[in-house]
């Protein structure tokens, strides 16, 4: 499980493929955590096995609400339970692939600013095509 986030300018920097897409209706059923380091639980409650620590802007797929709690799923298909409170609608993307170049636009013409590596999240700002804005 990775969670790390990487640092760019907010220019306009696109990463192509090897992300994890949002679709506009799965959009509604994300969230990202807000805490700097939350737990991932087997079962929704504090005194549940912890299966995962997750960094800021993790983005996570809810399959269920129970109370204060967030049944949720990974980009590796990892499930568990997060407290509500310790989430966003904030939306972030993970880098699918072993690398991601982060281009200065949205366009392989573009120079490359950065790297990105699997398991890196970055900030979703918007989107160009099958660009996304970071």
């Amino acid at each position: 499980m990775f969670g790390k986030a990487i640092s760019t300018p907010r220019l306009l920097i696109a990463l192509a493929l090897g992300l994890a897409t949002l679709s506009s209706a799965m959009a509604q059923s994300m969230v990202s955590v807000s805490g700097s380091t939350v737990n991932m639980r087997s079962s929704p409650g504090l005194r549940s096995d912890v299966l995962w620590e997750l960094k800021r802007g993790y983005p996570l797929r809810v399959l269920q609400r129970r109370g204060r709690w967030l049944q949720v799923v990974d980009f590796e298909s990892d499930r568990g339970w997060v407290a509500r409170s310790l989430t966003a609608s904030t939306p972030y993307h993970v880098v699918k692939s072993t690398t991601a170049n982060v281009r200065k636009g949205p366009a392989t013409s573009n120079p490359i600013v950065a790297k990105a590596d699997y398991g890196d999240t970055v900030r979703t700002l918007g989107r160009c095509g099958k660009w996304v804005h970071v």
